[in-house]
Formats: C-alpha cells, sequence, structure tokens
C-alpha cells in the first residue's frame, strides 16, 4: 500500500476575511502605540482640527491642507537666495497680529527692512524685534520667548545665520570644525557632549552673511578705498561653555565630557 503524502498547507492563501481582519488588528495595534494616523492608505483623507497661522495666500493655505501654518510648530521655509522666505515670513507675521496675536523677529542677518515689512501688512511699532550679535544669543532669546506662551509666531531670518564662529574660523581636521552641528546632535540624543582639552580655548564669533555684505558694501563705498578694516564680533566664548549653553537651548540631560589633548590624540 502506497505511503499517503502529507499536505502542505500555504500560509499567504488565507481568506480574505482573516487576512483582513488580521490588518486590521495590526492597524489598530500600531495606532494605539504610536497614535492615530500612524499608518494608513495613500489615498485616504483625514479629517485634522490643526490650529493654523494664515500664510496671506488662499492657494498656499488649501495647499497645505490645514489652512495656513501650524501652531505652535517648527516650520522651515527653505529655498534659493531671493525666492521670497522673508517674505513669506513677513505675510505670517501680518496675518498674525490682525488676529491679535504677538509676533517676534530675529534678525540673526540683520537685514530686516521695516518699510518693506509695513508695506506687506506688519505692524512694525507692535512687532518685537531682536538683532542678537551671536547665534547663541539669538538662540537663547528664542527659548525665552517661546517658553513665556504669548508669542503666536516668532521667525529667525535665517538659520545659516547660527553658525557657530569656531566652526567658521577652524582648520580643516580641527575639531572646531562641525562644533554646533556635533553638539547639537549629543544634545538632543541625551549623549554626553565631548569637549575636547580643558574646554577653555575660547573663538571670537562672525556671521558670513555679515561679513559678505560688508565686504560688499565697502566696494561700493568709494571713501572706503584703500583703508582697513577689521569685520568680526567682540565676544569671545570659551568651548565649554557654549557645550553649556546649548545644553541649557536644547533642555538636555547631557553630561559634558572633557577629553584632555593627550588622550584625544594618543
Amino acid at each position: 500500500m502506497a505511503k499517503k503524502r502529507p499536505e502542505l498547507t500555504v500560509v499567504g492563501k488565507a481568506p480574505d476575511s482573516k487576512k483582513a481582519a488580521a490588518l486590521e488588528a495590526a492597524l489598530s495595534q500600531i495606532d494605539r502605540a504610536y497614535g492615530k494616523g500612524s499608518v494608513m492608505k495613500l489615498g485616504q483623507k483625514q479629517d485634522m482640527d490643526v490650529e493654523a497661522i494664515s500664510t496671506g495666500s488662499i492657494g498656499l493655505d488649501i495647499a497645505l491642507g490645514i489652512g495656513g501654518l501650524p501652531a505652535g510648530r517648527v516650520v522651515e521655509i527653505y529655498g534659493p537666495e531671493s525666492s521670497g522666505k522673508t517674505t513669506l515670513a513677513l505675510h505670517v507675521i501680518a496675518e498674525a497680529q490682525k488676529a491679535g496675536g504677538v509676533a517676534a523677529f530675529v534678525d540673526a542677518e540683520h537685514a530686516l527692512d521695516p518699510i518693506y515689512a509695513a508695506k506687506l501688512g506688519v505692524d512694525v511699532n507692535e512687532l518685537l524685534i531682536s538683532q542678537p550679535d551671536t547665534g547663541e544669543q539669538a538662540l537663547e532669546i528664542t527659548d525665552t520667548l517661546v517658553r513665556s506662551g504669548a508669542i503666536s509666531v516668532l521667525v529667525i531670518d535665517s538659520v545659516a545665520a547660527l553658525t557657530p564662529r569656531a566652526e567658521l574660523e577652524g582648520e580643516m581636521g580641527d575639531h572646531h570644525v562641525g562644533l554646533q552641528a556635533r553638539l547639537m546632535s549629543q544634545a538632543l540624543k541625551g549623549e554626553p557632549l565631548t569637549v575636547y582639552g580643558d574646554g577653555t580655548q575660547q573663538r571670537c564669533f562672525c556671521d558670513v552673511g555679515d561679513i559678505v555684505q560688508g565686504v560688499v558694501g565697502l566696494t561700493e563705498n568709494e571713501r572706503a578705498h584703500g583703508k582697513v578694516f577689521n569685520m568680526g564680533g567682540t565676544e569671545e566664548v570659551s568651548i565649554r561653555e557654549l557645550a553649556e549653553r546649548i545644553v541649557r537651548i536644547a533642555d538636555s540631560s547631557s553630561e559634558i565630557k572633557i577629553v584632555p589633548y593627550e588622550e584625544a590624540y594618543p
């Protein structure tokens, strides 16, 4: 008598009703763990009750899906030079002021034109403005204003102007190159912030945008021809102090780890 061959069961051939139930259970589990809408079908539209501030453009408000920029969020406006980034930000400020909100403008580039802002509808008399000398100062001012809870819109113009001066003055291979990015990354991850040497090394900061504008302005001024000018900030900040500021601004629990040069370069 021939031996009966065993039957094979293909798991993938489960009834559609069972697969649908299994998928529904998986989606429910994901929603409970990560929040509703973590996974959805590409064509699925979900009502979103998000407070928004109009951009001043009906078309852009519609394209954004919620009627403007979301309140209480960090929004980065990215684009090439002279593409309208600051103009868009000023329109948002104007709309926030019309709604009775308070707006602030951190002018890290020192390039805000109040006349142009007023033409866009900004109430410049009520606009809070700061022109910080350093990126660290700009972030500390921003942190204080945001924590007050009284600001509807705060614009930093621009992120590129917040580059640490130690990074700009560093040489290739120097540990100060990429300093802000490295320390910020460590702080946000909760990792120890590594400072090489004893941390007392000091650097003067300079903003590339200011230097470029200054050089261009000098070349266009005939009275400046043939003369020598020093450009740069007057405040010196130690590397350890920079690390401490980043920990404070990022509200991080990271420790600051001091690594002597003899250990870093055995």
